[in-house]
């Protein structure tokens, strides 16, 4: 592309993500760097539809990107500073908190994204390799109870598993009490083997509901077949407004449904691992979130040895505020990861 060309195009760009309508030449006209008519204008912008960066809606409207000139617009012209002071005092106080809870926190730094970049925002919390220091179980009811792991870092982790029947809160105190002889000072995933391994050896000496509530404690731990990470979704009503059309919100739904049944969480860290820094996923550049035409902007975190151990991103739509949302995600992701690291040096 020339220069006339390229700053029709980006002054294309800008307006739609700006407004979500499409632009026409004659807006482009009124403050265009050079002195130019209306009909040279739309002869550029049919020069830029045939090359596939734009489209046009309508036979009679202006143009809008198309997918393919979105992510030239974002590859090549996007220009990206640093996120607002008063977007980055939001997210830092998520983080001011001395709370254990990590994924608590996680919660709350999720809850900041979305309500900072009005979109839907997801947190991939970390796979939990640190010793564990205790564990209890907590009857809630006669379908439902609670296992709250302490790890040796701090860290506090509470889930809900569905019991044997006819456990008793004596039985539950047995159980942990079981466990934590044996326990202390591993990891999660080397408990599996361990508790199995002690079950044969003392099968004896615990009696049978215990026995049970044991296994149901580890499948629950093992995630019943599913990723061990756990995936953080806020602000899904952020797509859910009156103005999306019925097939878009359609889409929308569908990629939640997809989330919240945990579908393919494993390829959203997948997305993050190629390289450090924020990634940009437009429309059906990604098998996760094509149905939807949405976008997503990720990036991962790591821990103090540079790892990859969890992601964050936003989900908006294709018209989202890139240049505003990059920096966000990219400083959440930064903020997080040295958190985290802080807490493990601790």
């Amino acid at each position: 592309m020339n220069d006339r060309s390229r700053e029709v195009f980006r002054r294309v760009v800008e307006g739609y993500l700006e407004s979500g309508d499409p632009v026409g030449s004659r807006t482009l006209t009124r403050d265009f760097s050079e002195k130019v008519s209306a009909a040279t204008i739309r002869n550029v912008m049919q020069d830029l539809e045939f090359m596939g960066l734009l489209g046009s809606p309508h036979i009679s409207a202006g143009r809008v990107p198309t997918q393919q000139g979105l992510r030239m617009f974002v590859d090549g012209l996007l220009e990206v500073g640093l996120p607002d002071e008063s977007d980055r005092e939001k997210i830092d106080a998520t983080l001011g908190s001395n709370e254990k809870d990590v994924s608590g926190l996680l919660d709350r730094v999720g809850s900041a994204l979305s309500g900072v970049t009005h979109g839907a925002s997801l947190v991939l919390t970390p796979k939990r390799e640190a010793p564990i220091k205790h564990l209890d179980f907590v009857p809630l009811g006669p379908e439902q109870a609670l296992v709250v792991i302490v790890f040796a870092d701090g860290h506090v982790e509470n889930r809900l598993f569905q019991p044997p029947p006819g456990q008793t809160q004596s039985s539950m105190r047995e159980a942990a009490n079981f466990l934590n002889a044996m326990i202390e000072g591993h990891t999660l995933s080397e408990v599996t083997t361990i508790v199995q391994r002690e079950i044969e050896t003392r099968r004896q000496e615990i009696d049978s509901l215990s026995h049970a509530l044991v296994q149901s404690g580890l499948a629950s731990w093992e995630g019943a077949g599913d990723s061990p990470e756990r995936l953080i979704v806020r602000g899904r009503a952020n797509l859910l407004d009156d103005t999306a059309e019925a097939g878009d919100l359609d889409r929308i739904r569908s990629l939640f449904d997809d989330l919240e049944r945990k579908r393919d969480i494993a390829e959203f860290l997948d997305l993050t691992e190629t390289g450090d820094g924020v990634r940009i996923f437009i429309g059906s550049e990604n098998k996760l979130f094509s149905l939807s035409g949405s976008s997503l902007v990720v990036s991962p975190y790591m821990n103090a040895d540079r790892k990859v151990i969890g992601a964050v991103g936003v989900i908006g739509p294709t018209r989202l505020n890139y240049g505003r949302i990059v920096p966000i995600v990219d400083y959440t992701a930064q903020l997080v990861g040295r958190m985290l690291s802080d807490r493990s040096e601790r």
